[in-house]
């Protein structure tokens, strides 16, 4: 019997702390113009000095359980995306897991930043499809404020804390019609956060560190070049994609991307504007919305992708 993965459920979590542009210019040389024409950003969501990865996980996971209608005891796989995990060790996902009240089965990280949510989805794709699980919690979050330096105005503006979370259980039909993912070391100077601890000490600077028109140079070709390759891989023409459900890491990349499908942005999921860039939380919470919304409504045909360090990329054609 041929197995397939279909999303039964999403939910998401943004901080409570909203931050607008104008907030950050009381103590940054940047004003809400300079970011959101360069962006397309207006404001993003921070966690307390208390919240940590695992506390904005576990409430995304909540609400993609109670829209699928799944219960904890049904789980048997949580895979979950994060550059920004709580502690060394161990994963985030056990930690989840033990905050869900769930134990026995797998549960582990994934670490691709931005791009973590593509490679989480499909790596629980590959355990649904071979028989290995039956229904899996797969979330991207991610706590970059604790990364940043806020004083570098090219970085610390463009980034937000969130959470976001799907439920995939087997089904007869194709839910994750094709997907492909990607990666090239060669690339990673151009975004990295290069600390590390040694001895008890933070050696190197423990900073996010971006070469912006670099990313953005790479990200535009790689995104566009993934996303054809899905279509051409799946049999799929362009026509036939419903919505594009990007990462949201610049509203440039985000207008490239949609062109090269022939996409009008009006088929385009943008939280962007709300919510910065998000890292591995920024494809689900991008989902969510776009189903809490009533935009993408079941049948329809989805393309989601994103880009991350590494550099990393990957896109997902899926059938809601």
């Amino acid at each position: 019997m041929t197995r397939y993965a279909k999303i039964l459920g999403t939910g998401s979590y943004l901080p409570e702390n909203r931050v607008t542009n104008d907030d950050l210019s009381k103590t940054l040389d940047t004003s809400d113009e300079w970011i959101y024409s360069r962006t397309g950003i207006k404001a993003r969501h921070l966690a307390s000095v208390e919240q940590n990865t695992s506390d904005l996980a576990v409430i995304a996971a909540q609400r993609a359980l109670e829209t699928s209608g799944v219960t904890c005891d049904e789980i048997d796989l949580i895979v979950l995306a994060t550059s920004t995990p709580d502690v060394i060790f161990p994963s985030t996902a056990c930690i989840v897991q033990e905050k869900l009240g769930m134990n026995g089965f797998a549960a582990f990280d994934v670490q691709a930043v931005c791009a973590g949510f593509m490679y989480a989805l499909v790596t629980a794709n590959a355990y649904i499809s071979s028989g290995l699980a039956k229904k899996a919690l797969v979330i991207g979050a991610d706590t970059f404020s604790h990364i940043m330096d806020w004083t570098d105005r090219s970085t610390c503006v463009l980034f937000g804390d969130g959470a976001g979370a799907v439920v995939l259980g087997q089904s007869d039909e194709p839910g994750i019609i094709h997907a492909k993912l990607a990666a090239d070391g060669r690339y990673q100077h151009l975004l990295n956060t290069p600390g590390q601890v040694v001895h008890g000490e933070v050696v190197g600077r423990p900073f996010l560190q971006m070469n912006g028109q670099g990313v953005f140079k790479f990200a535009v070709k790689a995104l566009a070049k993934i996303a054809e390759d899905v279509l051409n891989e799946s049999g799929f023409k362009q026509e036939q994609i419903d919505w594009l459900v990007p990462h949201q890491a610049n509203v440039r990349i985000i207008e490239s991307t949609a062109k090269h499908l022939g996409l009008s942005m009006d088929k385009v999921i943008v939280t962007l504007d709300e919510q910065g860039n998000t890292s591995a939380a920024s494809v689900p919470l991008a989902l969510d919305f776009g189903v809490k919304s009533g935009q993408i409504k079941p049948g329809q045909h989805l393309m989601l992708e994103g880009i991350g360090g590494g550099f990393a990329w990957g896109a997902a054609l899926v059938k809601y």
